[in-house]
């Protein structure tokens, strides 16, 4: 009986579709690991397909072809290390989520998920059948337990595989970034370890698919809950774990321990991989957007140049009438300092067509929000002009406080295909460029320094539609609004929550009232990037028409 097992863990980038795109990365880790005489290759939850596939899994065509991605892998890779690789499966007319463990040329074991989530962004109860409890697999000699991602954050799954003879975990995932998501995982890991006894290793995917972003992070934990090895956090990358055999069991040979950044840099770096991954898996090497001169475009910008590089980021400024000399300046200079292409188009004159268009609509009517909104959804036509012609992805740059409470204008600066802000509130956007000036790390593509122009951070935010005007003077100020927001969104509270936290109630009113009022803007807003566990999309399902308001 062997004294040493050897794991080649692959911390890889699936693409939701590409079966055989996937199936060739499986192919290259297997190879990795048969060099380096591993005993076992291990893939994430449900690689072969991507994840999270959604509905296109229970699609007959999509399974029964990603099956047969499986069985032919399993032939490719039959002379060598065992291949564990997540897909799904379909026994006696169901459809689960499975964890293949290929051998022999064959599919030797296939285990089926048990526990399926059904909150934030995970639907799985109303596409997968829950697996039954099973036991361990066998790789020569030794017993291996695979609980499938939400298995291991339960105790039963785990307690019945040590029960049944288990001598050490593996548990694949699919697990999403938000903000402090490793402290959960990692806690919930230990209390798995310290319940069995058992070694336990957790891997992870990286990458990003529309909303999600996977931040990897795999890591493995000795019995006692000690961290025997940590994997970096969204680096794509491969690694060999070695267990050797003791009088108390199997025990991972420490290796190297990654540091994990801070959750700036990691909400920073996964807006950064999740436009990255959103326009490479989509086709779309270049994006345009309009650069108003304000903090929410800039920040947008400099993401997208560290995403796929200056040259390819397209600024344009779109100014009218109300436009001022500092928005004109601060754009400029920001275009200058990433190295980014930089158009001026004025709407003066197309603004001034539609007003006479409209005049004998609008006759004997007071100017007001109407004639505002024109300047902003001609921006929106001007720039999807250009997109169309120029195969330019348009990117909105809304932040979550303009989301949660509709300060934008559908069909005009909400128009776009993808926002990265759109999970970031506006106080965590001034902090998040004061923090993009100060750092600048190798997986960012645009430049270092102080991009971004302190005057830009430092001025009162204006939607300049008209004289004067100021965020301020049809919202709270910021820090309040959003702190209002974090209640009423983030942590689902209540009007009197807001007041207790010493706010005025009908400024609490008046935010909830917004909030709802703008649900129908949000069903019609470009995806982004998922940084908390409450972002509008999957993790905020509410209807559009809705009476109820908090009467607390």
């Amino acid at each position: 009986m062997s004294d040493r097992f050897r794991i080649t863990l692959a911390q890889f980038n699936p693409t939701v579709g590409d079966l055989s795109g996937n199936a060739a990365l499986a192919r290259k880790a297997w190879e990795a690991g048969r060099d380096a005489k591993a005993d076992l290759v291990a893939l994430p939850e449900m690689f072969i397909t991507g994840y999270n596939p959604q509905d296109l899994v229970m699609k007959q065509g999509f399974h029964r072809a990603a099956m047969e991605a499986v069985r032919s892998l399993a032939k490719d890779c039959a002379d060598g290390p065992a291949l564990a690789v997540g897909g799904p499966w379909v026994e006696d007319g169901k459809l689960y989520n499975g964890y293949h463990i290929l051998h022999g040329g064959r599919v030797a074991t296939s285990i089926l998920k048990h526990h399926l989530p059904n909150k934030t962004v995970f639907d799985e109860v109303r596409i997968f059948h829950a697996g039954p409890l099973g036991g361990p697999y066998a790789v020569g000699n030794t017993r291996i337990g695979s609980p499938i991602c939400e298995d291991a954050w339960h105790p039963d799954v785990v307690e019945t595989l040590a029960e049944t003879g288990a001598e050490f975990l593996l548990v694949p995932n699919g697990s999403p970034y938000y903000r402090d998501k490793m402290d959960v995982r990692l806690n919930k890991m230990v209390a798995r370890v310290v319940e069995s006894g058992l070694p336990l290793i957790y891997l992870n995917m990286v990458g990003g698919q529309d909303d999600q972003v996977f931040d990897g992070a795999s890591f493995v934990l000795n019995p006692g809950g000690q961290l025997a090895l940590q994997m970096p956090v969204f680096d794509s990358c491969l690694t060999h774990v070695d267990l050797t055999r003791t009088a108390e069991g199997w025990r991972a040979v420490e290796g190297e321990k990654a540091s994990l950044p801070d959750a700036w840099e990691q909400d920073y770096r996964a807006m950064v991989e999740g436009l990255r991954d959103y326009m490479g898996k989509s086709g779309f090497g270049k994006v345009l957007l309009g650069l108003s001169g304000g903090i929410d475009s800039a920040l947008v910008a400099v993401i997208a140049a560290d995403a796929i590089g200056a040259e390819n980021v397209r600024c344009v400024m779109l100014p009218s009438e109300y436009t001022s000399r500092d928005s004109l300046d601060d754009a400029q200079a920001l275009a200058e300092a990433l190295g980014s292409p930089y158009a001026t188009v004025p709407i003066t004159a197309g603004r001034g067509a539609i007003t006479q268009t409209l005049a004998p609509f609008f006759e004997g009517l007071a100017p007001g929000l109407a004639e505002e909104n024109i300047q902003s959804r001609l921006r929106g036509l001007l720039l999807m002009a250009m997109s169309n012609k120029f195969g330019e992805m348009l990117l909105t740059t809304g932040n979550k406080s303009e989301v949660a409470v509709g300060y934008a204008t559908i069909y005009g600066d909400m128009a776009g295909g993808f926002n990265p802000i759109k999970d970031l509130y506006k106080t965590r956007v001034f902090e998040t460029c004061r923090w993009r000036n100060a750092n600048h790390r190798d997986w960012m593509k645009g430049p270092g320094g102080a991009v971004i122009p302190t005057n830009i951070i430092d001025k009162p935010p204006s939607a300049e539609l008209r004289p004067d005007q100021k965020d301020s003077d049809s919202l709270p100020d910021y820090p309040e609004l959003d702190a209002m927001l974090e209640i009423l969104v983030d942590r689902e509270g209540s009007v009197s929550d807001c007041v207790e936290a010493g706010f005025d109630r009908a400024d609490a009113k008046k935010v909830e009232a917004l909030l709802y009022a703008s649900e129908y803007k949000r069903y019609q807003s470009a995806p982004g990037v998922r940084l908390t566990k409450r972002a509008f999309w999957l993790d905020r399902r509410y209807p559009i028409v809705n009476r109820w308001r908090d009467t607390s």
